[in-house]
């Protein structure tokens, strides 16, 4: 059965609002999706929100199967105003369906370096489209995951997860320290190779070796210069303009693909 709400004052509309707020999306250990699509991405990945939030007066077949399949979870179905579900999402033009999942495991120890041949990582990462965009590039060559290091933009808030295009529901995501991620990385195979000017040799025909940890820096920073030291490789992309490097998510993307086509993949 659904429930209805109808007032903006009502405890249920403030929590769901509140999941636009990192910190209390941290406390709750849940957050937000909006938008049918998205959420029949996380359906079809076997991920069923805990809470689905709808516009009343709306029909959709995949908006029906969706609601029954988060019934026989268990889960709540809140029918509501346009209004109001604009004021939980924060857009004027807020889509027709919202949900709210409760977050996954992002220790090292739940991936299995095995999983692919490619795998990418991001060290302090803070724009959340970048963020989204390399889940992206993630799902587009068949990496395993993302690995986010230190600290980065965080990969449950609206804006990566509208970024990544339903990516955040199909690839591996991790969250460590430096101090976590070396000593994890090599207590197995891995390559890791960093987007760098340091000593790097040019991106095509460098010898990459699988499972590969691409690696990329913070937007304006780059890699600190001890990261860079204990990389395996560093390769370096030319630049025939003016601009001294490429956008973060967009030199992930690339090297990913060359090394993609660099292990036969």
């Amino acid at each position: 059965m659904r429930k209805h709400i109808t007032g903006f004052s009502n405890p249920t509309v403030k929590y769901l609002r509140s999941l636009r707020d990192k910190k209390h999306r941290k406390r709750a250990g849940q957050f937000l999706v909006e938008g049918l699509r998205l959420l029949e991405d996380a359906r079809a990945c076997g991920r069923i929100p805990q809470t689905l939030v709808m516009a009343e007066g709306r029909e959709h077949p995949l908006l029906e199967r969706l609601e029954a399949e988060v019934m026989a979870a268990g889960g709540e179905v809140i029918a509501t105003t346009p209004d109001i579900l604009s004021k939980i999402t924060g857009k004027e033009n807020a889509q027709v369906v919202a949900g709210v999942f409760d977050e996954w495991e992002t220790r090292l120890a739940a991936l299995d370096r095995g999983a692919a041949p490619i795998w990418l990582a991001a060290q302090a990462l803070r724009d959340p489209g970048n963020l989204g965009t390399m889940l992206r590039t993630c799902d587009a060559v068949g990496a395993g995951g993302l690995i986010l290091i230190d600290d980065c933009a965080d990969p449950f808030s609206a804006e990566a997860v509208r970024a990544s295009m339903g990516a955040v529901f199909t690839v591996g995501l991790a969250q460590a320290r430096w101090d976590e991620f070396l000593p994890w990385l090599r207590a197995g195979e891995g390559q890791l190779v960093a987007a760098s000017l340091r000593d790097a040799v040019p991106y095509r025909g460098a010898p990459y070796q699988a499972p590969c940890f691409l690696l990329v820096g913070n937007e304006s920073q780059g890699l600190p210069d001890d990261y860079e030291l204990v990389c395996d490789l560093r390769v370096t992309m030319p630049m025939k303009g003016r601009a001294d490097s490429l956008n973060a998510a967009v030199a992930g993307a690339v090297l990913a693909y060359e090394v993609l086509a660099a292990l036969g993949g």
